[in-house]
């Protein structure tokens, strides 16, 4: 059982300040020496979010997984098309670095698991036949709650040049399984124990690039508001896009998406389907129509888009 979960993804950027700017409105903790920002979800002790500044433009470095057996994987990696590396300059060289076959870079640390979350009061809903919630309103004023608070980095979705590799790649070299898919288009991997229904997810482009980081919430109502907050917070720093409130089918999670500076997206999540065996589990073949939602507004034009292998539009942050 190799990979266990993700840890965190690390950008090139042009500037530091308008990212710092984007993930701390969004809930996230900062800590920037000048050349590099680390942001992490609150309470936690690690990073979920690193920017390295001075770059031309948006890039990713690598992402990081929690992993073990990393003597295994680097037995397997070159079998699966990729390739063990040295460290990248001013990086620790604990852990594994690995390419995979599209010269993606991935960090693999036998790093202890997080603390447990705290169990969260149940959403409940009422509904015909089955009334839970009695004698008290489900809501409290708006003014009662306090901004949205990211519990917990859940999942990276990446592009690649060839779904069907990446995922292979995935699951022959570092023990992943396929949880579900779309065609030839976009693809979800999961942890093969005790697993959220994706941790690391590939959208077919041109080239390799970042997506989107996905972070867990309390709940949908944290999501919706939390969303909502974040587009009003970010509106003239960010690229002004967002999706949201909506529903996948993929991974039934409620989801809102915020487009960052540089164009690629935050996600505010809550109820994903969990994977609790993955041997037990049989991946799905969905239509493209339910590759991205099964409900929610209309997508954005860019959604998919990845700026950084077509960077069709300069972004406020560059």
């Amino acid at each position: 059982m190799p990979v266990l979960s993700a840890l965190s993804v690390t950008l090139e950027v042009p500037e530091l300040e308008p990212g710092l700017k984007f993930y701390t409105d969004a809930g996230l903790e900062a800590a920037s020496d000048g050349s590099a920002a680390r942001l992490r979800c609150p309470g936690q002790e690690r990073d979920s979010i690193v920017l390295i500044g001075g770059a031309e433009r948006k890039r990713l470095h690598h992402i990081a997984l929690r992993a073990d057996r990393l003597e295994e994987i680097a037995e397997r990696v070159p079998a699966a098309g990729g390739k063990v590396v040295a460290p990248p300059e001013g990086f620790s060289d604990n852990g594994l670095w690995v390419e995979d076959p599209h010269g993606m870079l991935i960090h693999l640390q036998d790093h202890p698991a997080d603390p447990e979350l705290a169990e969260a009061p149940a959403f409940e809903v009422n509904g015909p036949g089955r009334v839970v919630r009695k004698r008290r309103s489900a809501m409290l004023p708006s003014a009662a709650y306090q901004p949205a608070r990211p519990l917990r980095l859940g999942h990276i979705l990446v592009f690649s040049p060839d779904v069907a590799k990446s995922v292979a790649f995935m699951t022959e070299a570092l023990g992943m399984g396929l949880a579900d898919r779309a065609q030839d288009v976009i693809a979800f991997c999961c942890a093969r124990k005790d697993s959220d229904h994706h941790v690391v997810a590939f959208a077919k482009s041109p080239a390799v690039g970042f997506h989107h980081a996905s972070f867990q919430v309390g709940d949908p109502d944290e999501v919706g508001r939390g969303g909502r907050a974040l587009v009003e917070k970010t509106r003239e720093a960010a690229m002004n896009g967002d999706w949201g409130f909506g529903r996948h089918t993929i991974g039934s999670n409620f989801f809102h998406y915020i487009q960052d500076p540089w164009g690629s997206w935050f996600e505010y999540f809550s109820d994903m389907d969990h994977i609790d065996d993955y041997s037990l589990w049989t991946p799905t073949n969905y239509d493209m129509s339910d590759s991205l939602a099964n409900w929610g507004p209309a997508v954005p034009e860019d959604f998919v888009h990845n700026y950084e292998a077509d960077p069709i539009r300069e972004t406020r942050a560059a």
